[in-house]
């Protein structure tokens, strides 16, 4: 189990090197220098190129990895060029370890910009996720079980209707109705749990996490069913049967675990795709997580933030799939680690 886990690490490791390599030659193999577009249209040349080899635009893609994969580990010093760094001293700005790059648009480091916006986009995600997950998987099983019947019909077609209304129209459609109009809810604001403890925090992601967790249950729901469906025709489950198990026991404790395991994959990157930023929601209900940042620093062109945060995806994306690989042998016992 343990030389797994070392292989799967090594083997994210790699994978995540070798897409911060891909990144950057898609962001700054370019021909047009991001300096262009840092100052203005009234930049002059002399400020575009202080710009440039204050950031060290003007290095080569390859060059300005080395320097990045250097900062992850040791942090770094902005201006780039340290005889700028002699002759403008208030330039100055230290990021320290690990350093994702520094954003001249926002006189910060990339890395404080994601301090600042991930506990936002991580709360909508761990919210959603909970709603989705517990109603979908149960809703999916409830129309397994009533298979054919007007119970699983119901089902299956909300979910399909629920599937076709894009994130961006839910959730106007709760924060105009449920929130301002009819005043249910109060309006959504993100609040920390030190300022409005758990409830202040929950009260405040729940219209959000609602909207994620529609249209992600509606897919879950069908999923869970097909594959409950399909687990009840394999062998084991007949055995099971045959035995005299209770119907509780065959269906969640043999069915439902081996139908859950392509459910978890599902779930992981799901999650892990959220914990990037939900772009629409976000921008929606004015949350100032890392899927606004991202809006903003596309219209900036702001590169050094995009290319943290795509990172910072990325690396979402692997841990997930490690957590989920290492989850198969928990759920499914036909899984076996070599």
């Amino acid at each position: 189990m343990i030389a797994y886990v070392v292989r799967r690490l090594f083997a994210g490791v790699i994978l995540l090197v070798v897409m911060s390599i891909v990144t950057f030659a898609l962001f700054f193999a370019s021909p047009i220098n991001p300096a262009d577009f840092s100052c203005g249209k009234n930049c002059s040349a002399e400020q575009k190129e202080q710009v440039s080899r204050a950031l060290g635009f003007e290095d080569s893609w390859v060059t300005q990895w080395g320097k990045f994969a250097k900062g992850v580990f040791v942090g770094r010093d902005f201006p780039d060029d340290p005889e700028l760094r002699k002759t403008a001293p208030e330039t100055i700005a230290h990021c320290p370890a690990p350093c994702l790059g520094y954003s001249r648009e926002r006189t910060s480091t990339v890395t404080d910009l994601i301090k600042d916006t991930l506990p936002v986009s991580l709360s909508i995600a761990v919210v959603a996720f909970f709603f989705w997950i517990v109603g979908g998987v149960l809703l999916g099983v409830t129309a397994a079980l009533r298979r054919g019947t007007i119970v699983d019909r119901g089902l299956v077609g909300i979910s399909l209707v629920l599937y076709a209304f894009p994130t961006f129209f839910i959730g106007l459609l709760l924060y105009k109705f449920v929130a301002v109009q009819w005043g249910w809810v109060d309006v959504p604001r993100y609040t920390t749990i030190e300022d409005g403890g758990i409830s202040g925090w929950l009260s405040g992601l729940l219209l959000p996490g609602i909207t994620l967790a529609v249209f992600f249950m509606a897919g879950y729901v069908r999923m869970t069913r097909a594959y409950v469906l399909e687990s009840f025709s394999e062998d084991y489950v007949r055995t099971a049967r045959a035995k005299g198990l209770p119907k509780r026991t065959v269906t969640f404790k043999h069915a439902l675990r081996a139908a859950l395991t392509p459910i978890v994959t599902m779930a992981g990157l799901d999650f892990a795709g959220l914990m990037g930023g939900a772009i629409i929601t976000e921008s929606v209900f004015n949350y100032p997580g890392l899927g606004k940042l991202a809006v903003l620093a596309n219209s900036d062109f702001d590169l050094p933030t995009l290319v943290g945060l795509v990172i910072l995806l990325a690396t979402f994306v692997i841990i997930a799939n490690i957590i989920v690989d290492l989850l198969y042998a928990v759920i499914d016992p036909r899984v076996r680690l070599s």
